[in-house]
Parts: structure tokens; sequence; C-alpha cells
């Protein structure tokens, strides 16, 4: 009875009522939106490699070394050559490695040259292997395997041809047209960068950059950018970090992906804190708006509030009526809020995905999330405990009087 008559108060005053929701919708959807975005975000860089104990490339920063090298962000401050990546992969404590090397593009998007041990040990997740839609590795040196994401977007199927740009821009006016690629294979979607990449052999990167009547010569690289490996057995990781790091025949540096990762997440922590305390603040404004729209409208409930003392009801059902509309209010804003969060993350995910390589997924509501939630709907309570405890305080005869 009690929420049957907040609700029916609530629709007596329908336009301000309806400006209080529409206000706790969008600050929520702020709160509600940073904190998506953030777990998301964090999910989906966690998630990108899995199974490798080093990443190794030339000497710079540990954090870009790690998103050039995975994410295909930036670029690498030099390259390493051949011969110190067979020194350090042909020790025999290594398992395996995936050498890479950057430069070109397609269309906007990286081409990575790699050997088929990216295929055969290259996992992301929880220790999920590659595998293939359609097609097979690259086996020939002008075959391309693309990612999900590039063959979805660009409505490429195996067995089309393709051209190659130098750089790595979106636009680019030097095309390898002489060294057409046939694409061998698509890989499945992993929500990774893996998607938003095209893969060539070594070898193809080398003959891409060579003069047409050279490309049959010796396609062996004189450098690549980076590499990742794996060990026999991880009890020498730190060991062999420091040996790469170490190495006196070029600047390299080793690292450890997950250390990277947590680094990189320290630094962001605080960029993190400050939007959650700016959304708080948000969340915080419209609730005291609330608050003064219930204030204000005491003045005109008078006649109300005394109709309900006179057929019974004490101070305390007064407290909770007005206590029980706030609340309503915020429920109103709340499910508007997780509705525009929903139809926001599944809007804006081709377009995140597309500039800055982070898949969002339109999840249900989350532990984070009810606890938000929760921890709003007990400000809202004492918030709205200033206009409940003004109704709880009115005496009936100040009511009837002021109905005479």
């Amino acid at each position: 009875m009690l929420l049957k008559l907040a609700w029916r108060s609530l629709m007596h005053r329908r336009g301000s009522v309806l400006l209080a929701v529409l206000s706790v919708a969008v600050s929520l959807t702020v709160l509600l939106g940073v904190e998506q975005v953030r777990n998301q975000a964090r999910d989906s860089f966690n998630r990108t490699v899995s199974g490798v104990d080093l990443i190794v490339g030339a000497r710079t920063g540990e954090i870009n070394l790690l998103l050039y090298s995975v994410f295909r962000i930036g670029t690498p401050s030099n390259n390493i050559s051949w011969q110190a990546y067979r020194d350090i992969a042909e020790q025999p404590r290594i398992a395996w490695t995936i050498p890479i090397s950057l430069g070109d593009s397609h269309r906007g998007y990286r081409v990575v040259g790699t050997s088929d041990d990216f295929f055969r040990h290259y996992q992301y997740g929880q220790s999920r292997a590659l595998t293939f839609a359609s097609g097979r590795p690259f086996s020939e040196t002008h075959d391309v395997v693309l990612g999900a994401a590039v063959a979805q977007q660009l409505k490429y199927e195996r067995g089309d041809s393709l051209v190659l740009a130098h750089g790595l821009g979106s636009t680019s006016f030097s095309h390898h047209e002489e060294h057409p690629f046939i694409i061998s294979g698509i890989l499945e979607a992993t929500g990774t960068p893996v998607d938003r990449a095209l893969y060539i052999s070594l070898e193809g990167m080398e003959a891409v950059h060579k003069p047409h009547a050279q490309e049959h010569t010796d396609l062996t690289p004189s450098s690549i950018t980076a590499f990742m490996l794996g060990l026999v057995s991880r009890v020498a990781t730190f060991q062999l970090q420091r040996q790469i790091n170490q190495y006196r025949g070029e600047p390299l540096l080793a690292i450890l992906p997950g250390v990277a990762l947590s680094q990189m997440w320290q630094m962001l922590g605080m960029v993190e804190k400050i939007l959650l305390l700016i959304s708080a603040m948000v969340v915080l404004a419209a609730l005291l708006g609330l608050c003064i729209m219930l204030l204000t409208s005491m003045r005109e409930r008078r006649r109300e509030i005394a109709l309900l003392r006179v057929i019974g009801a004490g101070p305390l059902q007064l407290f909770l009526l007005i206590q029980a509309e706030a609340l309503l209010v915020v429920l109103l804003g709340a499910a508007g809020a997780f509705s525009a969060v929903l139809a926001g993350q599944w809007l804006l995910e081709p377009l995140v995905n597309e500039r800055f390589g982070i898949y969002l997924t339109a999840t249900p509501l989350t532990s984070e999330t009810l606890k938000l939630v929760g921890a709003v709907l007990i400000a809202t309570l004492a918030i709205a405990s200033v206009p409940a405890f003004s109704a709880y305080l009115k005496s009936i005869n100040s009511g009837l009087r002021s109905t005479v």
C-alpha cells in the first residue's frame, strides 16, 4: 500500500518527477558507463596474450615494447638484428619463439611479418590457441592470413588478392603493387588485437621491399621488430631475462607481459579513480536535486499530508512515504541508465574496436555495477531523510490549519 501510494503521488506530479528521473538516469549513465568501460578495457588488455614467458625487443620502455609488440599501438624505437634473435632463440632453455616484424599496413590495418610458430604457439585468454575460420596458415612467400575483424570489415574471403602499403597510416602513397598477396586463411575471432592485423611470412615481408627482379634471392631478414618466447621451464625466466638485458651484441630489453600489464594499469589507476570521482559527484548533484524537488513539494502537499494524518497515517508512515518516493525515482533512473549503457555499448563497440582495439560487450549486471547501484540507493536514503524528516515533524494541527 505504501509503494502504491508513493507511485500515485509521483504520478500526480509527473512533470517535475520526470525531470528528476531524467537527471538521475543521466548521472547514473555516466557512472555506470565509466565503470563498464574501465573493467572491459582492462579485461580486453589482460586476455590479449597468454602463455608467453618473455617479450624481447630493442632497448626502450617496458610499456612501449608491450604496446607495439602485442597491441600494435605505437612504433618501435629500433629493430633488433637477426643474428641477435638467432643467438637467443637457439639456447636450449627456449622451447619456441615467435618473431615479429612490423612496418607495413593495408587500408589502416597493421601487417605483421612472423613465422608458422605464431599460429602454433600464440595463445590468448585462458590459454586458448588460435584457430582458423577458413583456410590455412601461409605456406608461400605471397600468402597472407587475415584477422577476423579485417576480413569482416573489408569483406575479404579466402583466395582474394590484396596489395600492402608502406608505412602504418590509414592512407599511404607508397603501395607494393608489384607484390600482390593471396589470402590463404582467415582466423577465428578472438576479441583481441589479433583480429585487427594481417599476417605474412618474414620472407614475404622481405620480398615486398626488394625489386621485383630480386624477390627470389635470399629472403632471410636482416632485422626484426621483436619476438616472443616460451621456456622449457619457467624457473629460468628471471635468469634468462637478466641475460638478455645484458646481451653485449646490442642493447636489448626482455619483459614479462604480466608485469608490464600491471605497471600499465598502475599508471592508469589514478586516472580511473579521478573518472570515478567525477562520476560520483555528478550522481551526488542529481540526488541533491531530487532532495530539493521533494523539499519544495512539501509546501504544496500540506493538504495531502494532513489528510493522511487524519485517516490514521503516523509520522513514521509519512517518513517512509517520502523515502519510498525517492527510491522509486532513483530505481526508474537506474533502469533508464542500464538501458542507455547497454545501448551505448552496442552502438559504440564497432567505433571503439576500430579506433582503440578494445572490445566492448553488452554484459548483464555485474557485481561491480550492483555494488555501485547499492551505494547510490543508500545515498538516496540518506539524502531523502531531509525532506522525510520535514514530513515527519509536521503536526496534524498545522496541516489542518493550512487547509482552512
